[in-house]
């Protein structure tokens, strides 16, 4: 299915290129006449300082790995002058020229039998030319890069643009005995027509992070624990040339696409519709604008028929790199309305106020996902934003294992992040139907869960400590928090213990924080019937919640206090002056 999809994808794709052609950097052009001689002795080099790589064109690609197998008209200097690489290692230096010189008469042969078979006088110029020690008539800058592709034009006319050299290579790649089918038939898994299958696909798919620069394969066996039925290598899954030049070529345009991709630890999650609509995903997940995700979630609370667009079939594919191959994580197969409704219950399950109890703006997924861990740039895994990925798309439940990392997290960093706090919130709410959609957003003081307010009893707890004591190295958080958030009975018996002097402190100094500290304290107490001895997964959560809130909470008091003092103070002051 998702092979298929892809195909019928490529489809639409403009300049998709011929068969056996791919998108490749080409870093030099050499200019020859009709008969061979050169015109530029410098080669031209196409690259600025912005593309060190040169440009992109469409030319002949195939799957090389370890082995010696040229490309047509578009190689490196090693494969079209024979000039070896320098090795840093002289004992390595004799290998490498062993090996250029095998790489050059393979690319050399190859030309030839393109020339035979095109009969074409631009490809036999181009030979004639290699044939009379071209690098003795080239003038190679210093900085000359030996990895560089090396393009050739004939009268002004690029050769790899020419019909019949098309041609040739499209019939050469599927003749190649190492990648070609060496005459097995088969039944294509995409078109379903008995055709020639692959023994090894002919392009790589390329800019999935943590996989080989020259390219990666989706379909390919290395081990006999892998084959089955004496079929080997990419024929496991047989498809015809024409089937897997046209689904590599999808996947590696969309990849290019920013309006279709998106990269995030290692996994490049890539989408499209069935037919071209109007909906750019991305957006929604890099930087959500907090106007269109309130325009987002009035549409859905509104209801109402379905639009033309909602009913147009969508797509979505995870894809991450191992090594030379790549690993399909995930496969979604829905429609743009469905995605736009579990993008509305995406943020509306993640809305909690910040860190001072204000209304904030909704969180992208890199912010979610990196809660998760201490150093997103190393610990973080393609599972934890596959798995966010697909339960914003499809509003599916989010597993507890991503609640495990979120209270290790706080246990580790003794501290709840709004970040966390709102992932916290979203998995809670995405495994109970029964919460409202306001449900947790800011404090309730009304919760029925005890492990809530016992994350709101280290809140205040610690706000009695910074009262009395002002800002000191080590609060009570920084030293209980695991305890209180797993063990609750154990330890605040003796934090509330500890809480009296801070509270006798300031009935001393600041009579009137002192009371309303107090009443925060009774009011939370009033909520427990018991400290709960252990709290579990879930209840930590909730703990956490409670705390975050509590916090939140407080900050905004402290804010809305010294806002009516100041203004209280202005008042005095301009009655003052008036009397004055």
């Amino acid at each position: 299915m998702l092979l298929a999809k892809l195909r019928d994808y490529s489809e639409r794709l403009e300049d998709l290129g011929p068969l056996g052609y791919a998108e490749a950097w080409v870093r030099y052009e050499v200019h020859l006449t009709g008969s061979g001689e050169l015109v530029n002795p410098e080669p031209i080099d196409l690259a600025d300082a912005k593309t060190k790589r040169g440009q992109r064109r469409q030319a002949p690609q195939v799957t090389r790995a370890s082995g010696v197998k040229p490309l047509l008209l578009n190689d490196n200097a090693e494969y079209t002058f024979g000039l070896p690489r320098q090795e840093e290692d002289p004992d390595k230096q004799a290998s490498r020229a062993e090996r250029t010189a095998a790489s050059h008469a393979a690319y050399m042969g190859l030309l030839g039998e393109c020339a035979a078979a095109t009969e074409s006088p631009a490809v036999q110029a181009v030979l004639t030319f290699l044939r009379s020690a071209p690098l003795d008539q080239l003038r190679l800058p210093a900085d000359y890069d030996v990895g560089g592709a090396i393009a050739f034009r004939v009268d002004g006319r690029l050769v790899t643009d020419l019909p019949s050299v098309r041609r040739f290579w499209a019939d050469w790649a599927l003749g190649d005995e190492s990648t070609g089918p060496a005459g097995d038939e088969m039944q294509c898994l995409i078109c379903g027509r008995r055709r020639p299958a692959l023994r090894r696909l002919p392009g790589n798919i390329k800019g999935i992070s943590g996989g080989q620069s020259s390219g990666m394969a989706l379909i390919s066996a290395n081990a006999k624990a892998f084959e089955s039925y004496g079929l080997e290598n990419s024929q496991t899954s047989p498809v015809c040339l024409e089937c897997a030049d046209a689904f590599t070529k999808a996947i590696n345009t969309l990849i290019r696409d920013d309006r279709r991709s998106y990269m995030l630890a290692g996994l490049a999650f890539l989408y499209w519709t069935r037919e071209p609509v109007e909906f750019d995903l991305n957006a929604w997940f890099r930087d959500p604008d907090q106007a269109d995700v309130g325009a987002l979630l009035r549409a859905y609370r509104a209801g109402g028929p379905p639009s033309p667009v909602d009913e147009t079939a969508f797509y979505a594919v995870s894809l991450s790199a191992n090594a030379a191959r790549v690993v399909v994580r995930d496969w979604i197969d829905t429609t743009v309305g469905d995605v736009k409704r579990g993008l509305a219950c995406w943020f509306q399950r993640q809305q909690i106020v910040d860190g001072y109890g204000q209304d904030a703006p909704p969180l992208g997924l890199y912010a979610l996902a990196a809660a998760t861990v201490r150093d997103p740039s190393k610990d973080l895994p393609v599972t934890t934003p596959r798995t966010l990925l697909r339960a914003a798309l499809t509003g599916q439940p989010l597993p507890n294992g991503l609640l495990h990392q979120a209270i290790r997290r706080n246990h580790a960093e003794r501290d709840v992040t709004r970040p966390r706090a709102a992932l916290i919130k979203l998995i809670l709410l995405s495994q109970d139907d029964s919460y409202q959609e306001d449900d947790m957003v800011k404090l309730q003081p009304d919760h029925p869960e005890p492990g809530y307010h016992c994350g709101r009893l280290l809140a205040a707890l610690e706000q009695i400590q910074r009262a009395a004591l002002g800002d000191i190295n080590q609060t009570i958080v920084d030293r209980f928090y695991g305890t209180a958030s797993t063990a609750p009975a154990s330890v605040f018996g003796r934090l509330l213990r500890g809480a009296q002097p801070h509270l006798s402190k300031l009935e001393r100094d600041a009579p009137g924080t002192a009371y309303a500290l107090q009443r925060t304290l009774e009011d939370i107490l009033g909520a427990l019937d018991a400290f709960p001895r252990t709290l579990t997964l879930k209840e930590q959560a909730f703990f956490a919640l409670g705390y975050y809130h509590q916090r939140a909470f407080n900050r905004a008091q402290a804010i809305a206090a010294a806002e009516r003092r100041r203004d209280a103070k202005a008042a005095e002051q301009a009655a003052q002056a008036a009397d004055v």
